[in-house]
């Protein structure tokens, strides 16, 4: 059975505190199988037969917007997907190696050309973007709290939500649920 994980936006952030048993048989409610959470920051790793991933998301956000009242965004992708975006490159060597951090931003879909020049702008000399597919990825040469950026100013541009992760947690969890079929 295909293996997705969704990336939850405004779980343990912003005041809203959800535990890790709770939000499992959240989506255990909706049908799913082996459902586990990976950490504590929205990230839930489940099977489920169906393969509409779109429909998957609208179900999920429509499940936990009426269970615990606020809207939560879903990004889902399958575990080979996940694979593929801890593991790609954006950025060349030595740029990585001067990157204190290195950040991956989960969108609905892929941007078109004027969205991707927005992210562009976003770049200074603490900060560099690269468009990848669903993916931005954003590399801080600093501290994070000497950045201007921030998920806010990304989602009042580019009027989308998105919810971002550390590629040490997506590493993690790659390694943890490789790929497989189905």
């Amino acid at each position: 059975m295909p293996r997705h994980i969704a990336f939850l936006r405004a779980i343990n952030v912003g005041g809203h505190t959800v535990k890790m048993d709770a939000l499992r048989r959240l989506f255990e409610e909706l049908g799913f199988e082996g459902v586990e959470t990976f950490i504590a920051s929205g990230n839930v790793v489940f099977e489920t037969a169906e393969t509409d991933a779109a429909a998957l998301e609208r179900r999920i956000e429509a499940h936990l917007r009426d269970a615990l009242g606020y809207d939560v965004a879903t990004f889902l992708r399958r575990d080979a997907e996940v694979a593929a975006v801890a593991a790609y490159q954006p950025f060349p060597p030595a740029e990585m190696a001067a990157a204190m951090a290195l950040y991956v931003g989960f969108l609905g879909d892929a941007l078109d050309e004027a969205s991707v020049a927005k992210v562009h702008a976003f770049a200074t000399d603490i900060d560099v973007f690269h468009v990848h597919q669903r993916e931005i990825y954003w590399a801080c040469r600093r501290r994070q709290s000497e950045s201007t950026f921030s998920n806010a100013v990304l989602e009042r541009a580019l009027r989308r939500r998105a919810t971002w992760r550390g590629i040490n947690t997506l590493q993690r969890l790659a390694a943890k649920y490789p790929p497989r079929g189905g």
